[in-house]
């Protein structure tokens, strides 16, 4: 088959073990990055199988309906990026792979250091350094203080274990069924949504960002936080309402915000980036050469079941059965 990989931006996916899997396949891997259909569409001609890095590029009916040969599109996790009734219209069809399986240890280690970089200050105190200041102010510490993990999922679970090693307090809300499973796990849980963002330290944000769930931390949830208090994101920049962040930052409530992820992707402009009260990284969470190697294994596996004629993971099965 030939197969395009889009959006590999440090080429990184050719150095890993899982990418033997696709020996025997005719593959180009794209390093840069372009939402641009006419470009898209040139790079993707005559292209069978289209794997994705993430969400890193909309596929959309613009650009599917332009690709006449392509018959498979593989990615991983939700796909709310991907257009998949011009995807079934068009007869591609589209795998991946979610659900039950293994946590992302990368994306929570990342929430957790980018926890303690806010509470020590420690990006400041580089910066300040290698610009010849000794010290520049008093941080804090984890011990102590007050966690609210939104989302107890596979994720939340795993930032609620580094906590408590820590000697952090925990407490959790989300979804019914997430609060019932923290709720089993011995982690408190909060009185209610406002208790929740008023009563926490340090807020961690592990949702999963669906049209249900889009905007759900509003400009009132923020408004009640503690003016010592650190939203951290890792999940998706979509989970915030439009605008609330920065808002909310500008009066003081939260005092602090540690991000991973952004309205639009990749950036250097957003203005939270530059915000004085705001550590960033550039959606690095789940970017782990350990990470990397699981989820494109399962990535590649949908391939070579697609070429022996046997799809997994289908999406839209329905293209199969048409076929």
């Amino acid at each position: 088959m030939k197969i395009a990989i889009l959006d590999d931006w440090f080429d990184t996916l050719r150095t890993l073990p899982c990418f033997a899997k696709l020996e025997g396949h005719d593959v180009t891997v794209h390093t840069d990055h372009t939402d641009d259909a006419d470009i898209l569409s040139g790079r993707l001609r005559g292209i069978d199988a289209l794997v994705l890095f993430r969400e890193r590029t909309p596929v959309t009916a613009a650009l599917v309906d332009r690709l006449p040969d392509l018959r498979l599109i593989s990615q991983r996790g939700v796909h709310p990026h991907i257009d998949v009734e011009a995807c079934t219209r068009n007869g591609i069809l589209l795998c991946s792979k979610k659900g039950p399986g293994a946590p992302n240890i990368a994306a929570a280690e990342h929430s957790f250091a980018l926890m303690l970089n806010a509470l020590r200050t420690i990006p400041a105190e580089i910066a300040a350094l290698k610009a010849g200041q000794w010290q520049t102010g008093v941080g804090r510490t984890a011990h102590g203080k007050r966690l609210g993990i939104y989302g107890y999922g596979k994720i939340g679970r795993i930032v609620a274990g580094y906590a408590r090693a820590f000697g952090m307090e925990v407490m959790a809300w989300g979804r019914e069924a997430t609060v019932r499973a923290a709720g089993a796990d011995g982690i408190a849980i909060a009185d209610s949504r406002e208790a929740f963002f008023a009563g926490a330290d340090i807020i961690s944000l592990h949702i999963r960002l669906t049209p249900e769930t889009r905007g759900i931390v509003t400009a009132d949830d923020l408004a009640v936080m503690k003016p010592d208090s650190i939203l951290v994101n890792t999940s998706r920049a979509g989970l915030i309402a439009p605008g609330a962040l920065l808002a909310a930052l500008e009066k003081g409530c939260p005092g602090m915000a540690a991000l991973d992820v952004f309205d639009e992707e990749p950036t250097t402009t957003d203005p939270l980036i530059h915000h004085p009260r705001v550590i960033a990284t550039p959606h690095i969470g789940y970017v782990t050469r350990e990470e990397l190697d699981l989820q494109f294994g399962d990535i590649f596996d949908q391939i070579n079941a697609y070429a022996a004629g046997e799809p997994i993971h289908m999406v839209n099965p329905q293209v199969r059965d048409r076929a």
